[in-house]
């Protein structure tokens, strides 16, 4: 199934999006870009050069995803998220090297979220709408707040987890394992 492009979208010359990805109104696909299979770029979505976008990556209305930034497979952006690049923003200076942000698979940002770059934010994270992101989140973490702390471990499906790190909506159950990482306890 090819990938949708809205007319009054631009994708540039050298940027590659994979099949069945949607792009919406308004959006701009800088050259070097690349966007995974089955993804969704909602309105006004800028992608620039030389950012990986993984497979099955939703990104809601006027986000900006900033070179340096990489999204795992299954992130979720929502709507005017923001992510930096640059710590010491100047207008009269460009960085030669942007910081690296990486968000990986299955972790989702709320909307009017900020990730102050330089940061990893960990599988099935969920930050929470309105906060700033200024270290690593670890898997599986709830963020809350300016700056975003932890308030807890959150399911695969999202649900925030219970204190025996137990899912009470699909049943998922989680341990930590010999690195103090969480981890979901798969069942055979």
């Amino acid at each position: 199934m090819a990938e949708y492009i809205h007319e009054s979208s631009y994708v540039d010359d050298g940027a590659v999006i994979g099949d069945g990805t949607k792009i919406w109104h308004f959006c701009h696909i800088q050259k070097n870009s690349v966007i995974g299979k089955n993804c969704t770029l909602g309105q006004n979505v800028n992608v620039s050069e030389n950012v990986t976008i993984g497979n099955n990556v939703k990104i809601q209305n006027n986000v900006s995803v900033y070179e340096g930034v990489t999204l795992e497979d299954g992130v979720f952006c929502g709507p005017s998220c923001v992510f930096t690049n640059d710590l010491f923003p100047r207008s009269f200076k460009r960085p030669s090297e942007y910081y690296k942000t990486l968000v990986k698979a299955g972790a989702s940002l709320g909307a009017n979220s900020t990730v102050v770059c330089g940061v990893t934010i960990g599988r099935y994270a969920l930050i929470a709408a309105g906060a700033v992101v200024t270290k690593d989140v670890p898997d599986y973490a709830l963020m809350l707040g300016i700056p975003a702390r932890q308030h807890g471990y959150v399911c695969k499906c999202g649900t925030p987890l219970d204190n025996n790190y137990s899912c009470t909506s699909c049943n998922g159950k989680y341990y930590f394992d010999n690195n103090n990482n969480l981890t979901e306890l798969i069942n055979d």
